[in-house]
């Protein structure tokens, strides 16, 4: 098979802010360069990670065109197109089409609990767009299951062409691949990307990387090829960072890890308050014995 865009390590990016909460591009612009010069295979830009439900319109839309034009060839861009309903998402699978995005990310509908049906049509209307679909399966936020089954379905259709696992079920890829043999699965969380890559995921939607990104593609890379005898030590030590990614303080934590790390991370928006203080000291304690162990 081919290369996808979705393919390797894609980073579920951080979005850097000023003094005054505006969204600092130029900081953005840089973060996409480092990634891809780390090894980085692509970005997923405007998911949660990237604080998307608290941008404006003008801010959602300027990410993804800041993140196309300095992503460098080769480099694939793929934004969260997540919202409520099926008409505002499919107006922002349009934009991420129309300003160079190489595939989206697409949730299910998240204003209420929809049923399989729904989910389905919901898909259909942003197929339509005509480019590449990625689903994101997270029914702890979304309460919004996308099953084997339905999954299935939708890839027979032609509505999807990967899923992004975020149920933390590492026996679904299993029953997935049994299903819909053709269609990608992608690990969604972080701390369990051992177990899914070594059960054949193509790639890895990735919230660490934003601080340590050769290292968490070089973790994915021995783990792709089931070299347990490097990739094992590596998750080990990286397991207490990674686990922060299925947490609900995971946008403060990665940010603070890449401020120790060097990066710009910075504050969050509201409604995301900066850590309690153990808590950022458990944080702070394992980024720096990372960066001391020489993961980078």
């Amino acid at each position: 098979m081919s290369k996808q865009p979705w393919h390797g390590v894609v980073v579920a990016s951080a979005l850097p802010f000023n003094d005054d909460l505006s969204v600092d591009f130029g900081a953005f612009a840089e973060h996409v360069r480092w990634l891809a010069a780390n090894g980085c295979s692509g970005i997923t830009p405007n998911g949660s990670l990237g604080e998307y439900q608290c941008l404006d319109p003008a801010e959602r839309a300027k990410v993804v065109e800041v993140a196309v034009e300095a992503a460098p060839e080769g480099f694939a861009v793929v934004p969260g197109t997540g919202a409520y309903g099926a008409r505002e998402s499919v107006y922002w699978a349009q934009h991420a089409k129309d300003a160079g995005a190489q595939a989206i990310l697409q949730l299910p509908p998240n204003a209420y609990r929809a049923d399989d049906a729904i989910v389905y049509d919901h898909f259909a209307q942003i197929a339509e767009v005509g480019i590449p679909v990625v689903a994101y399966n997270n029914p702890h936020d979304t309460k919004v299951d996308l099953s084997p089954e339905l999954l299935a379905r939708m890839h027979r259709d032609g509505l999807i062409a990967a899923i992004k696992e975020f149920s933390g079920d590492v026996r679904r890829i299993y029953e997935i691949g049994e299903l819909a043999p053709e269609l990608d699965v992608l690990v969604g969380t972080d701390d369990v990307l051992l177990e899914l890559a070594v059960a054949g995921a193509k790639g890895w939607i990735a919230g660490y990387p934003n601080a340590l990104p050769a290292s968490c593609v070089e973790l994915f890379d021995l783990a792709v090829a089931k070299d347990l005898d490097k990739a094992l030590p590596m998750y080990r030590d990286l397991h207490s960072l990674l686990r922060w990614d299925s947490k609900p303080g995971f946008v403060q934590a990665i940010k603070l890890s890449m401020d120790i790390a060097g990066r710009k991370g910075g504050v969050c928006r509201a409604p995301r308050a900066p850590l309690a203080p153990e808590v950022a000291a458990a944080v702070r304690k394992d980024t720096e014995k990372a960066l001391a162990d020489g993961y980078k």
